[in-house]
């Protein structure tokens, strides 16, 4: 019997991070024979809408819990995405009712590791973890936060990357002699720090005056809730203010993979200007190095692990000038660019999600073999 493993995650058509990382760890999985099917994790009750969702989520419902859990308990593993914003209850923890009623083994996937929790997120998430089976943080960083600033197993832990697009299989065109690009991607809010990038377009202008800063995706849904296109307005005014309106595209675009890629191909540089410090996984930045792309980006967590070994540079937050400087040299200054293609090559295969996923399964398959012994 192949592998049958359920998500319990936002999903498609949600537009989130996690919602994209369960849909590219489903399809890989499916494509390698396993059975996949997804917990969806809804804000309020909607139809269904796919076939490979079998059951919704819903904030604030025992039943709806209860639900969950024996959807999940179909399949031989669940993995569990986990993050404090997206299920119901004080700091997520509804999750716990969905997690403590589980029969099948446990993989939850941690997408953020705090440093300073509060009392309740830290309770959350050590129950979370001792609930689970085993336990995946995507980076180093994330795993020794969580060893040092929480009661957690250390044997459970395990350290597997976020996957990343395999460019070989896309197609993605090589980037052809014209106007240098900037380029930032995703979901736009406030802390991506783009007004950082828009501050030092007018040091970067004396470079070549057809430079181009691209930023490119749509408004979070939830900022767009709450505050409709507010922000990406406040970048708009704020590049007209700067004199660089000219210099600076806003695409207000969701990408599917093959436009992702060519995307990121056509660009000089990515630059990630997050203001957070808390940082451990970021799915931009992954994309970015297994692209082969210099990267400039602030010191949070992520970047700072990932980035080290040559395959860009990491400022100090707040500092413009050090912002300004990196960018200049990506573009400038000889053989650079080239140096950090030839270091991500080095790690991108690892990164590739036919990789991640093969480590996956072989965590579930360990899982499920360790259940079945434990009953017999």
């Amino acid at each position: 019997m192949p592998l049958s493993v359920g998500f319990l995650s936002t999903y498609p058509p949600t537009q989130c991070g996690l919602a994209s990382f369960t849909a590219s760890l489903r399809a890989h999985l499916v494509a390698d024979g396993c059975r996949c099917g997804v917990v969806r994790v809804v804000d309020r009750p909607e139809a269904i809408v796919g076939s490979d969702v079998v059951c919704h989520l819903v904030p604030g419902s025992d039943a709806a819990q209860v639900q969950a859990a024996a959807a999940l308990d179909e399949f031989d593993v669940a993995v569990v995405q986990h993050e404090f914003g997206i299920y119901g209850g004080a700091d997520g923890d509804e999750v716990l009712g969905v997690l403590d009623r589980l029969t099948v083994p446990a993989i939850v996937v941690l997408h953020t590791v705090l440093t300073g929790p509060t009392r309740h997120q830290r309770e959350v998430l050590e129950r979370v973890t001792r609930r689970a089976e085993a336990v995946i943080t995507m980076t180093m960083t994330a795993r020794t936060r969580l060893l040092n600033y929480y009661n957690v197993d250390a044997a459970k832990v395990v350290v597997i990357p976020h996957g990343a697009i395999d460019s070989t299989t896309v197609g993605a065109p090589r980037h052809r002699p014209g106007a240098p690009t900037i380029l930032t991607w995703g979901l736009l809010g406030p802390g991506k720090g783009i007004e950082s990038v828009i501050d030092v377009l007018p040091d970067l202008r004396r470079l070549d005056r057809r430079l181009r800063y691209r930023v490119v995706g749509q408004t979070h849904p939830r900022v767009l809730e709450r505050d409709g296109e507010a922000y990406r307005s406040s970048l708009v005014a704020r590049a007209a203010s700067r004199g660089v309106t000219d210099m600076v595209a806003f695409e207000a675009s969701y990408l599917d993979a093959a436009s992702l890629q060519r995307m990121v191909a056509q660009a000089d540089v990515v630059v990630l200007p997050y203001e957070s410090r808390e940082q451990v996984t970021s799915g931009v930045l992954i994309e970015a190095v297994a692209a082969g792309k210099p990267v400039v980006a602030t010191a949070f967590p992520h970047a700072v692990e990932l980035l080290g070994p040559g395959a860009g540079l990491v400022v100090p937050h707040g500092d413009r000038k050090a912002l300004a400087d990196a960018l200049r040299r990506v573009l400038v200054e000889p053989g650079l660019a080239a140096s950090m293609t030839d270091r991500s090559g080095r790690v991108a295969p690892q990164l590739r999600w036919s990789s991640v996923a093969a480590r996956y399964r072989e965590l579930a398959d360990n899982l499920v073999a360790a259940t079945s012994v434990m009953v017999a």
